[in-house]
């Protein structure tokens, strides 16, 4: 009789309270709950609806973040107003989930909703199968995210379809001009002159393939894991009238053929692979260098010792599959083993989160047909993740790091001037 009793009591309880509670009291987030209940200021820019008894079933199978996406992205769960000031409201939630003693007192509270509505996970969610990292599950997770649908793409990149962070040569530049930006420091840290071979390993659909072919005159090969993104990079090269110059290949860069570069570009790639590989990785592209060739590599990383490899659960089972984030100490040192001398460093992070601002920004212009593309489940996992992700890179959460490296020619010649553009060398 007790144990019923307290089953009723814990229904019964203000569903914006208990969440409240949890999230925190702001002057920017006001709860409201399909049982009627609300906490928060009237006037609150945003507002968190829970629509469904079933968004606080997921928030006890998984109380924590992963929950809340769940919740969101099947419409259990909605926001009012603009995401990512919602989120921006509940940052510690956002970046770090709810601390392991507050999931406690959660589920505690909101058992009696996954009693009655217990689900299993949306069928969005990623399970790639087979050893961690070997090339078939590489395979599964990379297709997970980027074999969606290349129009779905459009919509939200942009004409330079260009998925990696992009550098603003100004805060009033356009994404396509700080995405050319990009794609020209990399070329300038590289020293790509006509005639010089370059590999773009991870290439996605051809970016700084066919600028390094169209404005340098290089050639250049681009593999990628993706057979939609291999695809339409082929056909944009044929469209553009590069195919003298540029190629892109399916293919994982395990498997490259063997030759001589004079340069490797690896952008958006190395978050892919796995602490595990990363020496075997760099090894692998020092050994592809002739001397005096340089590797840039531009990735996500973390500003301190991880404590897990895996991303974050909600971008784990929805964007990225077996991801793993490592501090750029860790990339610097494989670097290093693998015989590279490092020149430069830079820490592009305010760049990523004003390219996800303007990513999100693409999303919500195109949003119907985004949807009519993709679905609202996939369409609403974009949404969450570009926002979050930008909140990310704004706290300091995660960064974005370019490393240039060289392999050195004999005598230890490494073939830099002793002052480079902006002194960066």
């Amino acid at each position: 009789m007790t144990g019923v009793l307290e089953r009723r009591a814990a229904t019964t309880e203000p569903v914006a309270g208990i969440l409240s509670h949890v999230l925190g009291s702001t002057r920017e987030l006001r709860v409201e709950g399909f049982d009627g209940s609300r906490s928060g200021p009237d006037d609150a820019p945003v507002t968190l609806r829970v629509k469904s008894p079933r968004a606080l079933a997921r928030l006890v199978s998984a109380p924590g973040s992963l929950g809340l996406a769940r919740a969101y992205v099947t419409e259990e769960l909605d926001v009012e107003g603009d995401l990512y000031t919602a989120l921006r409201a509940m940052a510690e939630v956002t970046l770090h989930s709810i601390p392991r003693r507050e999931q406690l007192w959660l589920a505690r509270r909101l058992l009696p909703y996954w009693r009655e509505h217990r689900m299993p996970p949306p069928d969005l969610e990623a399970r790639p199968k087979g050893l961690l990292h070997s090339k078939r599950r590489d395979s599964q997770a990379i297709s997970h995210h980027y074999d969606v649908s290349n129009r779905f793409y459009e919509f939200v990149l942009g004409p330079s379809m260009t998925y990696t962070c992009a550098a603003y040569p100004d805060a009033d530049a356009s994404l396509e001009t700080a995405q050319a930006t990009k794609y020209e420091l990399v070329a300038t840290k590289l020293d790509l002159k006509p005639g010089m071979r370059l590999l773009d390993v991870g290439c996605g659909w051809g970016g700084m393939v066919r600028h390094a072919a169209r404005e340098h005159g290089v050639r250049a090969l681009g593999v990628t894991l993706s057979r939609e993104q291999a695809a339409w990079a082929q056909e944009a090269i044929e469209r553009e009238g590069l195919s003298e110059l540029a190629e892109v290949r399916h293919l994982d860069y395990r498997d490259v053929p063997d030759g001589v570069y004079d340069a490797v570009s690896s952008i958006g790639l190395t978050e892919h692979i796995g602490k595990a590989n990363l020496d075997s990785y760099f090894a692998s592209m020092y050994a592809k260098l002739r001397p005096g060739g340089r590797m840039l590599n531009h990735c996500i990383t973390q500003p301190h010792r991880p404590d897990h490899r895996h991303t974050d659960p909600f971008i784990h089972r929805y964007v990225f599959p077996d991801g793993e984030l490592e501090p750029v100490a860790a990339l610097v040192d494989a670097m290093n083993e693998a015989g590279f001398e490092i020149r430069h460093e830079e820490n592009l992070r305010e760049h990523y989160a004003m390219t996800l601002r303007d990513w999100g920004a693409n999303l919500e212009r195109n949003w119907t047909d985004a949807v009519a593309e993709v679905g609202v489940g996939r369409a609403r996992v974009w949404r969450l993740y570009m926002a979050a992700c930008r909140l990310g890179f704004e706290l300091n959460n995660i960064q974005l790091h370019q490393v240039l490296g060289v392999k050195l020619a004999d005598g230890g010649a490494a073939g830099f001037p002793l002052r480079g553009e902006h002194g960066a060398y």
